[in-house]
């Protein structure tokens, strides 16, 4: 059960009273982040049938794009922006890497904000208004997996971070549940081709650790963070596609 708000605590900000994770079951929470995801999945469909039931198309999709934020303040956008910011800045590999650490936001980081929310606004403005609570979730839990199977097939390129804690050992049960969960709420809300939701974020963070380590030499905290919010974007265009 700690595991299990361990996951919870470093993919939110829930308020989860005193409770503090060892370093043991912080690295083991990965395992688990799958888990959080269905949990999260679950307080989002809930969002989003309240959204579709009672709110006009448009502002529910405004709000179903910004509310996540507000679940993690802005953690993994801000992962997306500073990976833009160091990825889009022409630099060495190093220099690449210090822009990144950088606190301050740059304009392409601004940019990136921008066009992540326009895009999640413009995908869930476009679905059929009963699906709304269905992307949502899959959404979550999409985010969530996808995390895990990034960290799987990368390696990590400091000697240390708020990330290196999880590489010091592969998640094969997070591995497997992120394979699984995704198909299997695919196929539930979406039918035949929801099942190759997990194969398309299997995919998908495969291309971004080649990636990663072409650019930089690996994953950082911020490219974990980015591949979180792009995990999100590819569920929802894979939603609008199949509906």
């Amino acid at each position: 059960m700690r595991t299990f708000l361990a996951a919870v605590s470093m993919l939110s900000a829930l308020p989860l009273g005193r409770f503090c994770p060892t370093e043991t079951e912080l690295r083991r929470s990965l395992n688990l982040f799958p888990a959080a995801g269905l949990l999260f999945g679950a307080l989002f469909y809930g969002i989003g049938w309240c959204l579709a039931g009672y709110c006009a198309l448009l502002p529910a999709a405004m709000l179903l794009a910004l509310l996540p934020e507000a679940l993690t303040k802005g953690l993994h956008l801000d992962g997306l922006a500073d990976t833009a910011d160091g990825f889009l800045s022409g630099r060495s590999r190093e220099r690449k890497l210090e822009i990144m650490r950088d606190s301050r936001t740059g304009s392409m980081g601004v940019a990136a904000i921008f066009a992540l929310l326009g895009m999640k606004f413009a995908l869930f403005a476009s679905l059929p208004p009963e699906l709304l609570p269905a992307a949502a979730g899959l959404m979550m839990l999409g985010g969530r997996s996808g995390i895990v199977l990034y960290i799987g097939m990368s390696r990590y390129a400091r000697p240390d971070g708020m990330g290196a804690i999880w590489y010091r050992e592969k998640p094969f049960a997070g591995i497997l549940l992120a394979l699984l969960l995704p198909s299997a709420a695919g196929w539930f809300f979406f039918g035949v081709p929801g099942c190759f939701a997990g194969l398309a974020l299997t995919v998908f963070a495969f291309v971004w650790s080649r990636i990663t380590k072409r650019v930089i030499g690996g994953a950082t905290g911020d490219t974990i963070g980015c591949c979180e919010e792009l995990s999100e974007l590819l569920i929802l265009a894979g939603a609008l596609a199949v509906c």
